[in-house]
């Protein structure tokens, strides 16, 4: 019987043949390669999967599919306009895709070799455990002393559209700074506040309220944008009433009200914690 390394020389033989590289030196180049490759197409989908952009890669893959069928059905006018299309394409990708190709490089860049290859997140759940505590806390007294707010978490579909129609903060969040800004009749009251990798990005936002007709008569402006903001992105949006101080929490375009304390800070951990530490059979709704 072969020893492990005779078979492992035998196959590496056999590869050398088949492909006909003249080293072995050759075949582990490839092979790196081709893993460098795998690994970036990897790590761009995974940063455009739950973003806006992976809709317009869709749109794209069907210009180009159009293209193919152009070409095949000998059309030329089409033809033309798709060629003209394509010349541009790259130009047009850099643009439409600015803001996650940025994030993208950002994150490579902030990142530890660790996190690059491991997909960890900028802060670990410590971290998110305690910005969630403080917003929880600012929450439950801006409820107890009815000041009504709006507080957005930005997660991987970026908010840079909502950022610029505020102003930009970028200051560690506290308690007590989320309860100064939504102080009634301060310049950054009216609106919402973003928090993004941790911290209050931007405050008085101006967000896109919900076309949705089938939403209860009763809910004001504020908790249509907080439901607004959360139909088209991913993040996920804390409302506290002016009127009643009730909590509410918006994901997904669905909303949950008149929520606990204890249950803000669960379902903000279900959405905010890394996604390998999720898988604790805990629904992610409750009615």
């Amino acid at each position: 019987m072969l020893a492990a390394g005779d078979q492992f020389s035998r196959i590496m033989i056999y590869i050398k043949e088949f492909l006909s590289f003249d080293s072995f030196w050759d075949v582990a180049k490839a092979v790196i390669d081709v893993a460098i490759i795998s690994f970036l197409f990897y790590r761009i989908i995974c940063a455009l999967k739950d973003s806006r952009a992976f809709q317009l890669i869709k749109g794209i893959l069907l210009i180009l599919l159009t293209a193919v069928l152009a070409l095949l059905l000998r059309l030329p006018t089409l033809t033309f306009i798709i060629r003209a299309f394509l010349n541009v394409l790259p130009v047009l990708f850099v643009i439409m895709f600015q803001p996650e190709i940025r994030r993208w490089l950002e994150g490579i860049g902030n990142s530890n070799i660790k996190g690059i290859f491991t997909m960890a997140g900028r802060s670990h759940n410590e971290a998110v455990d305690s910005v969630i505590n403080e917003v929880a806390s600012a929450v439950t007294a801006m409820s107890r002393e009815r000041v009504g707010a709006l507080i957005v978490f930005e997660r991987s579909t970026s908010l840079g559209e909502i950022v610029r129609t505020g102003t930009v903060v970028d200051a560690n969040t506290s308690s007590q700074l989320l309860r100064l800004i939504f102080i009634p009749n301060t310049p950054l009251h009216d609106g919402a506040v973003v928090i993004r990798d941790g911290k209050i990005h931007a405050a008085a936002c101006y967000l896109p309220l919900s076309p949705n007709n089938s939403l209860d008569k009763d809910l004001g402006t504020r908790h249509r944008a907080g439901i607004g903001v959360t139909e088209n992105t991913d993040c996920v949006s804390v409302i506290v009433s002016e009127e009643t101080g009730n909590i509410s929490l918006a994901q997904g375009g669905e909303l949950q009200r008149g929520i606990s304390r204890e249950m803000l800070v669960r379902l903000l951990r279900e959405a905010l914690y890394k996604k390998e530490e999720k898988k604790k059979g805990v629904s992610r709704r409750e009615k």
